[in-house]
């Protein structure tokens, strides 16, 4: 059982980053913070705020400030780690070289199952905007075609339709499409500081009352996991997103400087953000009235009568909404491609494009899976999956920083988490304690994930990796 422990060291994540099967550097500090902030800003605020009220009422803004805390003291572990090992890979890297191979492939394994369903989430999420927007314009599209069988539809075309473009996009080449991301992101915030300023005037502070109708701890009441921790543990989804970033570090030009400015930066505007627009769409409009909707920022603006302004926000979130899709696919295209060039998946699956110097092949194979999962499921069947596979990494991220500072003190780090353990513990405590919060079926389906994950580990990747053929 030798080789679950056996470790690649961080000198030689180095060296693979300027081996034969490298990715070109060609992005600097505002490539990464848009990446991190179209990675976070999405279906979150502009989707899944309406289920998390509809599971801690008006304490949903307590949701958001837990998830968000939480989110942030993973945040600064991943930029200790990021700037120590500026190698693509992220949490998966980072365990490959401080915990050894077997708890690395699982964080990896965990990081698949994240970025797969989180892209597939927001092209459902998307697909909601979308549908909302052509119907504004008088353009009916056959239920049949906009949601998947677990809402009684056939497919959800939509859906489909915005992952394989931005698949397409990708495959076009990292700056380019980073370039193409931040135009997005700018239109993005533009649009919510349009929804903030319209619906603030509208504030009635009766509006919070009951302020938290199902409590603080998670517990299921209607088949739903509520309570202020049950809303919390999903709408963690829409807080995370900066761990994309550090996916990018092989491709940063200044690791050092860009890294840190793209994960912690990120997160600090999308924290306030969150907290401003939350406020906003409570006080404008009885949390029940918009819980249900696919598309709850537009609806609020309806409701206190600006429909230009509720276009706006609907076409604003089908033109950037795939922004996040492109964060979280440019993400799970690298992590296979670092698992593949570590022999743990095929060899094959890490070739770059001479043209583009992108994994053509995986972000085509990325796609195909997204696509699939996003035009069958609901949003709420898929988003709780992608978090399970989140906490999964932000705990490992966590625990490395905190053993690197007992094994490695005198290795330089360029960023240095402030109170690593108070705050180091704080995230992994938080993570576990979310990870519970999920609902029961959202656990087993993580634990059958990975005890399949374990069995093609076992089956292929320990006899392939480059370590053990070494």
């Amino acid at each position: 059982m030798t080789f679950l422990t056996r470790r690649k060291s961080i000198d030689a994540m180095a060296a693979d980053a300027h081996g034969e099967r490298r990715l070109r550097r060609t992005l600097s500090w505002p490539h990464l913070m848009a990446l991190g902030v179209g990675a976070i800003v999405g279906t979150g605020i502009y989707t899944l705020i309406g289920q998390g009220a509809d599971r801690a009422g008006p304490a949903v803004i307590l949701s958001f400030a837990i998830a968000g805390v939480v989110c942030a003291c993973a945040a600064l572990a991943y930029a200790e780690m990021s700037t120590m090992m500026p190698a693509a890979g992220s949490a998966y890297t980072y365990t490959y070289a401080v915990l050894g191979e077997g708890l690395a492939w699982i964080v990896g394994w965990s990081l698949i199952l994240e970025y797969t369903v989180v892209c597939s989430t927001v092209a459902v999420g998307w697909s909601g905007y979308a549908t909302g927007f052509l119907t504004s314009l008088g353009v009916h599209l056959p239920a049949a075609l906009t949601t998947g069988p677990g809402g009684g539809g056939l497919v959800n075309l939509p859906a489909v339709l915005i992952t394989l473009v931005v698949a397409a996009l990708l495959a076009a080449g990292t700056r380019e499409s980073a370039t193409v991301n931040a135009l997005l992101v700018a239109l993005k915030i533009a649009a919510l500081a349009v929804f903030v300023a319209i619906a603030l005037p509208h504030f009635d502070g009766a509006n919070f009352h009951p302020f938290m109708p199902y409590g603080f701890t998670s517990h299921e009441v209607a088949g739903l996991q509520r309570g202020v921790m049950g809303a919390a543990a999903l709408i963690f989804f829409a807080f995370y997103g900066f761990d994309a970033v550090s996916t990018a570090a092989e491709e940063a030009k200044n690791p050092g400087r860009d890294l840190i400015i793209g994960i912690v930066g990120s997160m600090a505007v999308c924290t306030v953000l969150y907290m401003v627009i939350a406020a906003a769409a409570l006080g404008a409009l009885p949390y029940g009235q918009f819980a249900k909707s696919a598309e709850p920022l537009a609806l609020v603006l309806r409701s206190v009568h600006a429909p230009g302004a509720a276009r706006i926000i609907a076409a604003a979130a089908v033109i950037a909404l795939p922004t996040v899709i492109l964060a979280f696919m440019y993400g799970q295209s690298r992590i296979f491609f670092v698992m593949a060039r570590d022999g743990l998946l095929p060899r094959a699956l890490s070739t770059v494009s001479d043209r583009t110097h992108t994994p053509v092949a995986m972000t085509a194979f990325t796609a195909i899976v997204v696509a699939v999962v996003a035009g069958v499921f609901q949003l709420g069947q898929i988003a709780e999956v992608a978090n399970s596979g989140t906490l999964a990494a932000f705990v490992a991220v966590s625990a490395c920083m905190l053993v690197l500072r007992r094994t490695d003190p005198d290795r330089p780090r360029v960023f240095r988490t402030p109170l690593a353990w108070v705050l180091g513990p704080v995230a992994i405590v938080g993570c576990i304690y979310l990870f519970f919060s999920l609902a029961h079926l959202t656990q087993v389906a993580f634990l059958i994930w990975n005890i399949v994950g374990v069995g093609v580990y076992l089956l292929y990747g320990r006899r392939k990796s480059l370590l053990a053929l070494n």
